[in-house]
């Protein structure tokens, strides 16, 4: 493969058979080598197809600043997390991953160590993404020959999350913030503990999900006219209703947004089902 542009001595961009461009890694692969020169196959160790330019671009920046044995790393957990859940993630998470990856252990060697707190909620909600991040911390600690403290799983198990919406416009935190209040009124209200095992929880949790990502990328519902179900809803759930209007005072407060009616009414089934379990 022919040498479109030397990004540094371990990466460059060619063409693919397809004609498109690729950024290839390997260690010592582009050293003394400029545009035109001609690529040892032998030494390539990752190739990257990237089809949104956004995210090439800023790949190749990123490769200028990160080292390779960080790139490399962070690849191999970005494949682990793909296999394991079964799913694409978005091209964006090469950039974000790695990122953070590489500033996280350079903070922890530092010895600045960043406290998540939404480290249980994230347990909670996204107990696969978290099982893998846990698994990535053990690999990070077998290349780099240290252990990043538990809160880095929810931070890594984040970006998971983000890059498992296609879309990769998502604020992961904030929605994973907005899912923990709104649970935890519903928890203080009722004077529960969620059963986090049910199908009734799980339903909730989903709900919850879809809601904050409408709300903190602003996609959110148009009423349509639910106004008789909502009547009927208050009558038949009224506690959980009552609930709702806590849930729905909060937001207002602190987002700016009234709840419709049709909000109201899936919400207020959701809540039902999981404090009755029926």
């Amino acid at each position: 493969m022919e040498i479109k542009r030397v990004l540094n001595n371990n990466a460059a961009i060619t063409i693919d058979q397809s004609g498109s461009e690729i950024i290839v890694l390997g260690k010592g692969i582009a050293f003394q080598k400029q545009k035109g020169d001609l690529l040892e196959d032998q030494k390539i160790e990752k190739i990257f197809h990237l089809s949104n330019s956004d995210v090439f671009l800023r790949f190749q920046e990123l490769l200028t600043e990160i080292p390779l044995e960080y790139m490399n790393l962070s690849d191999e957990i970005i494949t682990m997390a793909k296999s394991e859940l079964g799913k694409k993630l978005n091209d964006s998470i090469y950039v974000s991953f790695s990122d953070h990856l590489y500033n996280s252990v350079k903070r922890f060697k530092e010895g600045i160590v960043i406290k998540n707190a939404l480290l249980w909620d994230i347990r909670r909600f996204y107990p696969v993404e978290y099982k893998i991040a846990v698994k990535a911390l053990e690999r990070i600690q077998e290349t780099l020959d240290l252990r990043l403290p538990e809160d880095e799983a929810g931070f890594i198990a984040l970006h998971f999350v983000n890059a498992e919406d296609l879309e990769a416009n998502q604020d992961s935190y904030q929605v994973t913030k907005i899912m923990q209040e709104i649970s935890n009124i519903v928890r203080y209200y009722f004077k529960i503990e969620f059963d986090e095992e049910s199908l009734y929880y799980y339903r909730f949790i989903t709900h919850l999900k879809f809601f904050a990502q409408r709300l903190t990328s602003h996609k959110l519902h148009s009423d349509k006219n639910e106004e008789g179900l909502v009547d009927v809803v208050k009558i038949r759930f009224q506690t959980a209703y009552a609930c709702v209007e806590k849930v729905s005072e909060h937001i207002e407060r602190n987002y700016q947004y009234v709840l419709t009616d049709e909000e109201k009414l899936y919400l207020t089934i959701h809540i039902h089902r999981v404090v009755y379990k029926d």
